[in-house]
């Protein structure tokens, strides 16, 4: 697109994404960052990985994190985080986003969770690196299934069985996500989001940065870039996925995409589809 880069502002960022075409709700990642500042996104998905040089630092649920080499990262499905250099050379690492139905089939448990969203385990760190390499690798279904199971066995200590009711979203809170999903092509207000939750506006607002970190807007453009990478991968046309998830034009889903996952639209939807 005339006037928008295909790649990130920095030669020395990159990143890749590719979808198991046999698998639904399973995406491998790998990329190595050091210019290119992550603004708060999420993936709807459990995101499991290792750093595998650098360091990273990132906000999430709340709170600063660094990632060091020899890190693992295990973040929840719906918390929106960012992401930064800590280091000069950046932060080399891999990651797969599974979908909580996709990691509960492999698995046969569910409730999954994890309490800790950096973990320092150089050994597990190691293996899950050469697996989640295999994985990018595999062609074969059966091979990918079999990748998948071993890598959440590796990383089954780490994990809770169970999700505590601290964790679960307070009902009104809910119903205003589901707003949110339901009405990604319209112009908010706070008013509006407000009613729904059963709020006055400003107490609403204070309300909701607390309980998820981030403002409504934030949230809202994180929920729209999710759900037009959801829309891409299945093939619709940036255009049509820029109308449907309310952005203003193409360029302005161009720019927010790549400030959140790295990569531009048609990049992305090339590496997935291709």
């Amino acid at each position: 697109m005339q006037g928008v880069p295909e790649q990130f502002e920095s030669t020395r960022d990159a990143a890749q994404f590719r979808h198991p075409p046999h698998r639904a709700g399973v995406e491998l990642y790998r990329a190595h960052i050091v210019r290119h500042a992550f603004e708060p996104h999420t993936h709807e998905a459990f995101g499991l990985g290792a750093i595998e040089s650098g360091a990273e630092r990132f906000r999430y649920a709340g709170a600063d994190h660094l990632a060091a080499a020899g890190s693992l990262v295990l973040m929840n499905p719906e918390t929106l985080h960012t992401g930064r250099a800590e280091t000069e050379d950046g932060w080399r690492y891999r990651m797969i986003y599974l979908d909580r139905t996709a990691l509960e089939e492999v698995t046969g448990e569910t409730g999954w969770w994890f309490a800790d969203a950096v973990r320092q385990d150089a050994n597990r760190a190691a293996r899950v690196t050469v697996l989640l390499d295999a994985l990018w690798s595999a062609t074969e279904p059966l091979a990918i299934d079999s990748l998948l199971l071993r890598l959440l066995d590796t990383l089954r200590d780490h994990a809770r069985v169970g999700r505590p009711a601290a964790m679960e979203q307070p009902a009104r809170f809910s119903g205003v996500i589901d707003y949110l999903h339901a009405h990604l092509g319209e112009r908010m207000t706070l008013e509006s989001l407000a009613a729904v939750a059963g709020l006055s506006p400003f107490h609403f607002l204070r309300r909701f940065r607390d309980q998820y970190h981030v403002t409504p807007q934030q949230m809202l453009m994180a929920l729209r870039v999710h759900e037009a990478k959801r829309r891409l991968g299945a093939g619709e046309a940036p255009a049509d996925v820029a109308a449907a998830t309310g952005m203003a034009d193409q360029a302005h889903l161009t720019r927010a995409f790549a400030r959140r996952y790295g990569v531009t639209p048609a990049r992305y939807q090339r590496q997935v589809r291709g």
